[in-house]
């Protein structure tokens, strides 16, 4: 089994593009066509006064992100010494390599920059807040139709009703300053009432806690407000699951489903429908493949939230027969 896992690892953080530069947000060069996987996985030692949402925000992850990859450890108390799973390797979502695509299903947010002359291109991405329960993020495609520093917060009547029920009285109108959600910077979009926006509450960034907005920490949304322009594309779409090739290897991600948040989700039936339609549309140009469905379903029911190969070249190493996956396995 050991072995299995310790291949598998070296597999995901061979000839993967490197992160470009120290900023906080996570900027890849875009892999070629046909090959949409970035990033590699990372293991860091947690300090005794850490919690998982305290390595999160050091390496640009998300709470829930973080904690799925991570499900026997204590989120609180992790314990100092223990080893902890970055997931910052990515499948890109099935979308256009243009503007800002949003992935509800990953509570992550992708931007592709446009190529400055003489330079590769490259897509940018950072953790999100995405809408709870009724509040739906949308989806679709949409643009962004005004950029907003320092925004005044009007909340809508709907929003006040669910504060003042929970005995919180919301002011009809939340000035520019530390108690306005939308934080420093917030970007409108087309879609009557929905926001990219900023946040005074950063801890709670890559959950799904919004009213539908999207959520950025504070010095994600500064740096791509900088960069993005009015008349920007957003696609949003909603893909818990993600394949791609890679040197003649086919990778999957699961995700729990877009409706629940991490605990919920992982306790929700896995829409095997889902899995085998997104499994079969990536391989039906390699027929004489070996794929390992087992795994596949295993990987769709633990939800971990990072790529792991699943299928492979005919003369490659067959790799079959695994009741398990955790990459926790392997220790660095």
């Amino acid at each position: 089994m050991k072995s299995i896992l310790t291949s598998w690892i070296a597999v995901l953080v061979l000839n993967i593009p490197a992160a470009i530069g120290a900023t906080s947000a996570q900027t890849f060069i875009l892999p070629p066509d046909g090959e949409n996987i970035i990033g590699s996985l990372q293991f860091v030692t947690a300090r005794y006064e850490d919690t998982l949402i305290d390595i999160a925000r050091r390496h640009n992850l998300g709470f829930d992100e973080i904690q799925q990859a991570n499900p026997t450890v204590d989120a609180w108390l992790p314990g100092e010494g223990t080893v902890v799973l970055l997931p910052t390797q990515f499948i890109l979502p099935e979308a256009a390599h243009e503007g800002i695509v949003l992935n509800i299903a990953e509570m992550r947010l992708y931007y592709y920059p446009k190529a400055k002359a003489g330079e590769p291109r490259k897509v940018i991405t950072y953790p999100v807040s995405v809408g709870r329960g009724d509040w739906k993020t949308p989806k679709g495609l949409a643009r962004i139709i005004q950029k907003q520093q320092n925004p005044t917060w009007t909340p809508p009547e709907s929003v006040r009703k669910e504060h003042a029920a929970e005995g919180d009285i919301l002011p009809r109108v939340v000035p520019p300053g530390p108690d306005n959600p939308l934080g420093a910077f917030a970007m409108r979009l087309n879609l009557p009432g929905y926001l990219i926006h900023g946040t005074n509450k950063p801890n709670g960034i890559g959950m799904r806690v919004t009213h539908g907005c999207v959520r950025l920490q504070p010095d994600d949304i500064k740096d791509l407000y900088s960069m993005v322009e009015v008349g920007t594309q957003v696609e949003i779409v909603d893909q818990p699951y993600k394949t791609t090739w890679k040197n003649g290897v086919l990778y999957f991600e699961a995700h729990p489903p877009s409706k629940s948040d991490v605990y919920e989700g992982a306790n929700e039936p896995v829409n095997l429908t889902e899995v085998v339609r997104e499994l079969i549309a990536a391989t039906k140009d390699h027929p004489n493949y070996p794929l390992d469905w087992d795994k596949a379903q295993n990987m769709a029911k633990q939800r971990l939230g990072i790529p792991l190969p699943v299928m492979g070249q005919a003369n490659q190493p067959q790799i079959t027969g695994v009741d398990e996956v955790s990459p926790f396995a392997v220790r660095p």
